[in-house]
């Protein structure tokens, strides 16, 4: 008994495949590029809220500490926050009063930082003011 050959019926073309593995690869693409995204917005999240907090509890520092200690000054959080760095900078505030700056209005920023060369930066202000001795 002879079986004849139903043409068309055999498989997949050459073409067809092809076609098929360059739809798989644009798909896998999209998708490992959106979860590479999606790992950098999470770390990038952990350090803003990280970063707030540290940049809170080191402006609570300034806050309490007595005027003649009030200068700029920087370094890390050490083993509890690796990684993590500050610099608080403390100036005289100038304000619009000719030849007059007041030395009882202070400027305190605080800038925590990230990463390698401080890729992540976190930046907070604040004033203090200081009463007039007599």
């Amino acid at each position: 008994m002879r079986r004849s050959k139903v043409k068309g019926s055999v498989g997949f073309t050459l073409l067809e495949v092809m076609i098929a593995m360059a739809i798989i690869a644009i798909v896998l693409t999209a998708v490992l590029g959106s979860q590479s995204q999606s790992v950098s917005f999470a770390n990038e999240a952990k350090f803003y809220t990280t970063a707030s907090l540290l940049a809170q509890s080191k402006m609570a520092e300034w806050d309490v500490m007595p005027e003649e200690e009030l200068i700029s000054d920087s370094g890390d959080f050490g083993e509890d926050f690796p990684g993590y760095s500050w610099h608080v900078s403390v100036s005289n505030v100038i304000l619009d009063m000719p030849g007059k700056v007041p030395d009882y209005l202070k400027r305190v920023d605080v800038q925590v930082s990230w990463g390698d060369e401080g890729i992540y930066q976190y930046r907070v202000s604040a004033f203090r003011f200081l009463p007039e001795r007599q």
